[in-house]
């Protein structure tokens, strides 16, 4: 069985077995989710970073501990939003949160493009990110959740400690304050991407700390 055909499961089973090594399988595929979730929260770039790292060290300091009660994404999931809380408490605490909104969505997507990428307008995808990024946190969090990573309801509902009627408001309320043409004209899937490069760093920097 290659490494892409493992489970989480059967990943996180090795790694606890001492093939540390093969946690940076997880955090490549989870990185995509977690960067885009912590969107919601944060703005600045390297912040972002800093609490993707942070959630992924605490969660393998943690990793004995998981019991498999919920998927491993939920888990670490739920991780990132205590940190990306704890995270804007601290900011704003030290008054340093900074509304900057059209410096806000600096996406690096010249780092490295793959075909589908190059072929989007740029435009209108900076447009989309924009107005997603100008939505009240409570709903963006749960718009990035739901229609661009396209977690379950139930799973949203879980990472998020809210019922499933209240993500569905918050969904529908989002999708309200959009304009509507936006969700039509372009695919949301492809916002936020977080590209192989950063990738790359992310997982380096982990592995070099744990």
């Amino acid at each position: 069985m290659t490494a892409t055909e493992l489970t989480d499961e059967q990943v996180i089973t090795e790694i606890l077995a001492g093939e540390k090594n093969k946690y940076a399988l997880l955090m490549r595929k989870y990185n995509q989710r977690l960067y885009r979730i912590t969107k919601g929260y944060l703005q600045d770039e390297a912040e972002i970073e800093d609490t993707m790292q942070d959630t992924y060290v605490k969660a393998y300091q943690n990793l004995a501990k998981f019991e498999g009660r919920s998927q491993f994404g939920t888990w670490v999931t739920k991780i990132l939003i205590n940190e990306c809380l704890q995270r804007v408490k601290k900011i704003n605490r030290k008054d340093l949160y900074e509304n900057t909104a059209e410096n806000s969505i600096t996406m690096n997507i010249t780092d490295h493009q793959n075909p589908e990428t190059k072929a989007l307008n740029r435009e209108l995808k900076q447009v989309l990110e924009k107005n997603i990024e100008s939505l009240p946190e409570k709903y963006k969090v749960v718009f990035l959740m739901r229609e661009v990573e396209h977690m379950s309801i139930e799973e949203t509902s879980q990472v998020l400690d809210l019922s499933i009627a209240n993500v569905k408001i918050r969904l529908n309320r989002a999708k309200a304050m959009l304009r509507k043409s936006l969700s039509e004209l372009y695919p949301v899937r492809e916002v936020f991407e977080f590209n192989l490069i950063r990738c790359n760093r992310i997982a380096e920097n982990v592995m070099a700390r744990i």
